[in-house]
């Protein structure tokens, strides 16, 4: 067996930066060329817990960033106007493309991808729209659909 440190995860095996041991074949033939582990040296280990710690800081920075413009989504509150019928029914519908329009008009700048609207809003009412503004920072602004006079 060879004691191998993952750089990336590998499924059934491990998590980038977990020590596993795997028989010799496996380390010499795929792991290694590909790029997913490095053998388990002292000189490696040191080198990959330096690279560890520079990933952890920028996450550690990526996500307070994150949270400071979660800080600036808390009291937004959008309003859109649209034609409905009986029922509440709209004539059309709100995507996350316009939920991102609106955002805008407020002056939060949003990609339109981090918007999870998972379906188009076809109904008169107030709806809770999370931004994944990161993995562990997901405010949600409200949106107000109303009927048009």
């Amino acid at each position: 067996m060879v004691k191998l440190i993952l750089t990336r995860d590998v499924s059934n095996l491990g998590r980038a930066g977990d020590m596993v041991e795997v028989r010799p074949g496996f380390a010499r033939n795929y792991l290694i060329p590909q790029g997913s582990a490095l053998e388990a040296t002292p000189g490696n280990l040191r080198q990959f817990e330096d690279r560890r710690r520079r990933i952890e800081r920028r996450a550690r920075r990526a996500r307070k960033q994150a949270e400071l413009r979660a800080q600036d989504l808390v009291d937004v509150e959008i309003t859109f106007r649209a034609r409905a019928g009986e029922g509440g029914q709209l004539f059309g519908s709100v995507t996350a493309a316009d939920v991102q329009q609106g955002l805008e008009d407020e002056g939060v700048k949003v990609d339109r991808r981090a918007i999870g609207l998972e379906q188009p809003i076809k109904k008169l009412g107030v709806y809770e729209v999370p931004v994944r503004l990161h993995a562990e920072v997901e405010p949600a602004v409200k949106v107000w659909v109303i009927a048009e006079d």
